[in-house]
């Protein structure tokens, strides 16, 4: 059986998840499936130029484990624009960190998602459809708010 992942620090979501080349329709085309944190990896080391070994860091994993998420998002990127494929940005064993974005989590199919902080609470899960949502754990007040930082600076992980 092989070894659970360790979640990765995400800072930030790509605005456009989906991507196909123009002039073919979609069902003529294979995906690909770039997770979110081969997107992070991709623009921590390519985009803002960071050595593996800060990048690393920042994501909560070991510098080995960047250099394999980096090579793999590498070849999805590479077969994608070679092969004519789709590429969509999905998924992954990740823990969104955001400070402009306000958090929630569906009860039903604990599905996790952002909003920006001035527009409405979503009425419905997006992934199921449940009312059953709330703000995510870590950043609802209460009483207890301010005592246990520790636990305030912990999200929890999704396979999103």
């Amino acid at each position: 059986m092989p070894r659970p992942y360790k979640c990765r620090r995400v800072f930030s979501e790509p605005s456009i998840q989906y991507f196909k080349p123009v002039g073919i329709m979609m069902r003529e085309l294979d995906e690909v499936i770039l997770t979110r944190d081969e997107f992070e990896a991709v623009r921590l080391a390519d985009y803002e130029g960071k050595y593996q070994e800060e990048a690393a860091k920042l994501m909560n994993i070991s510098r080995q484990t960047f250099g394999n998420i980096i090579n793999s998002a590498h070849k999805k990127i590479a077969d994608f624009l070679i092969n004519t494929r789709a590429l969509k940005i999905f998924g992954g064993v990740i823990e969104m960190i955001s400070t402009d974005k306000r958090h929630f989590i569906c009860y039903e199919c604990k599905h996790k998602w952002a909003v920006p902080f001035g527009t409405a609470k979503p009425g419905k899960c997006p992934s199921c459809g449940s009312n059953n949502i709330h703000r995510s754990p870590d950043e609802r007040g209460g009483f207890n708010r301010g005592r246990n930082r520790q636990s305030q600076r912990r999200g929890f992980c999704v396979n999103q």
